[in-house]
């Protein structure tokens, strides 16, 4: 997705769910934001939400 930001897609009946995640040192993985996609593209409010938790992440972990 971007750098450090990666994400998962899950299927269901409902739909395909993706989880935006990144990795912290010491092998923890932290989910930032999770929604179901209903078009081709990831939504940039979705994708600025996520960059915006990731960032507020590793700055707290520094």
């Amino acid at each position: 997705m971007s750098k450090g930001l990666f994400e998962l897609r899950l299927k269901s009946q409902e739909g395909i769910a993706r989880v935006m995640y990144c990795t912290l040192v010491g092998k923890r993985i932290v989910m930032l934001h999770s929604f179901v996609k209903k078009t081709q593209k990831t939504p940039k409010q979705d994708l600025n939400l996520a960059l915006d938790r990731m960032k507020e992440v590793k700055n707290a972990n520094t």
